[in-house]
């Protein structure tokens, strides 16, 4: 066994490489007897051909059979046309899990962007401004199941009982600092799904931030300068000045942000694993394929994320497609 497991490694070490070689050399061995007025038509082909075909196989066509798999019975062998979808979205935990993906779409994507453009506005004045950034973007190095893991134990509770100490920070500074109550963060459910969001937010602050300082060095001090010549204020020169010029960079981020938001899965499966209404529709896909084994609503629950998503999409290709036409 592990002499056919070496084997299986060196043919994807050796081999891989050597077939992109021979690929390349052959086609532009054949690209070079075409006439010369055809060769550049054809070289671009060439050259994106295998990407198109490992865009076909690994996400058209998979799009295609999850669309067909949806219309079908649970065991894949009647067609039903859309009555997963009616299943789907008459089921009270499914409605939940949407409800809970909205809270992630508008405080996940409102609280990254909000921190963010502050630290990075912040930032940009003080003189340390490289390791301030690089301890804040830390947090984008570690995967979002240790960010759930790091947060559970922030998140810790014990009840409060004589002589019972509070083992998660959180709760030790809200007890022992502030003299309040014990809160259960992700099982009291009016602040349980706020608390995962946090910790998605404590992940991706970084990468708004670090994206937002480039763009905030891309304007030009004399109009800031100008501004406060004329007698503006810093809040003046920030929300006239400076975040209307951000607005491109900040929707780029935030696109990308709501695109996260619509297909959180990792933080919430760590640490609650959808239990006490945290769910999401991500990991509520997930419940009904590998553990409900009802491959059908599966599939309709992943096509429901795919049309939440193509809106997102749409607005990146038509703000594209707007800023290569003033350019």
């Amino acid at each position: 066994m592990d002499a056919e497991r070496l084997t299986y490694l060196v043919a994807a070490v050796v081999g891989v490489p050597v077939v992109l070689v021979l690929y390349i050399l052959f086609t532009d061995w054949l690209i070079r007897r075409l006439p010369p007025g055809q060769q550049p038509k054809i070289r671009p082909w060439v050259w994106v051909g295998p990407a198109l075909l490992l865009v076909g196989g690994f996400l058209i066509y998979p799009g295609i059979a999850t669309a067909w798999i949806s219309l079908l019975t649970s065991d894949g062998k009647s067609f039903v046309g859309l009555a997963n979808f009616g299943q789907v979205l008459s089921d009270h935990s499914v409605l939940i899990a949407i409800r809970n993906n909205l809270l992630w779409l508008v405080f996940y994507t409102g609280l990254v962007l909000t921190f963010g453009l502050v630290l990075a506005v912040l930032a940009d004045r003080v003189p340390y401004e490289g390791p301030v950034k690089s301890l804040i973007f830390m947090p984008m190095a570690v995967s979002f199941v240790a960010a759930g893991l790091i947060w559970s134990f922030m998140y810790q509770f014990q009840p409060a009982l004589p002589g019972v100490h509070q083992t998660g920070t959180l709760n030790a500074v809200w007890v022992n600092l502030l003299h309040q109550q014990p809160i259960a963060w992700t099982i009291d459910q009016r602040v349980n799904n706020f608390a995962l969001i946090f910790a998605a937010v404590w992940v991706w602050t970084g990468f708004a931030m670090v994206i937002t300082s480039a763009a905030l060095k891309g304007i030009p001090p004399e109009l800031t300068e100008a501004a406060r010549v004329d007698g503006a204020t810093e809040l003046q020169v920030f929300f006239r000045i400076t975040v209307p010029l951000l607005a491109p960079t900040l929707t780029v981020i935030g696109t990308t942000l709501v695109i996260f938001a619509l297909k959180a899965f990792d933080i919430i499966y760590v640490m609650t694993n959808g239990l006490y209404n945290t769910d999401v529709m991500a990991r509520r896909m997930y419940a009904e394929m590998f553990t409900s084994q009802n491959y059908a609503r599966s599939a309709a629950i992943a096509m429901l994320l795919l049309l939440a998503v193509i809106p997102v999409l749409a607005f990146n290709l038509r703000r594209f497609q707007f800023q290569e036409s003033i350019r």
